[in-house]
């Protein structure tokens, strides 16, 4: 996990009013922020325009803990926000995991100037949202035909964990059973 950041875009209030299935949303990014955490991947946030449109959301930045910083910005993708490119290159990140919003805006053009930069990139597929669905199913699909991946976050971390005997499996599996959607 050396090499890997999960990172999490415009997760803040301005946008999430605007979303369907906003709790479900901010659900699975703490899910995918606590399991980063047990499995000792970095995390980051990037804030649009925070002095207008508001902070991350509290409850993410929280379950990131201590030290996840926030990447003020005003472009779409991620990867222009001042500081952020070095925050990467000091922890010598090669891979980003992303989360936030809006698929068809800025988690899209992060991906794609973060594969144009040779960064490999996961998108979670359940932690990432828009006020359109159609339009996030159709980045999703021209993101996997640009050398994404895009996959479900328990797909991931289940990947990461490789099997049972892992140290941090019932941690995990706890997480999980936390995090689940209840009407699933």
């Amino acid at each position: 996990m050396d090499s890997v950041a999960l990172i999490v875009i415009d997760m803040q209030e301005a946008f999430l009013k605007a979303m369907p299935g906003r709790e479900r949303l901010v659900r699975r990014c703490r899910f995918a922020l606590g399991a980063a955490g047990l499995l000792g991947m970095r995390a980051a946030f990037t804030a649009q325009l925070p002095e207008k449109l508001g902070p991350v959301l509290p409850a993410l930045t929280e379950a990131a803990g201590a030290g996840a910083p926030v990447f003020a910005k005003t472009a779409f993708s991620a990867l222009d926000a001042p500081g952020l490119r070095d925050w990467l290159a000091e922890e010598s990140i090669d891979h980003l995991v992303l989360a936030g919003l809006e698929t068809s805006i800025c988690v899209c053009q992060t991906a794609l100037a973060a594969t144009d930069s040779d960064f490999a990139v996961t998108v979670l597929t359940d932690c990432v949202g828009g006020r359109r669905a159609e339009d996030g199913r159709a980045v999703l699909s021209h993101l996997a035909a640009a050398a994404c991946h895009p996959l479900p976050s328990e797909t991931v971390f289940y990947s990461i964990l490789g099997g049972a005997d892992h140290p941090a499996f019932r941690e995990f599996t706890q997480l999980v059973k936390i995090h689940a959607d209840p009407h699933e």
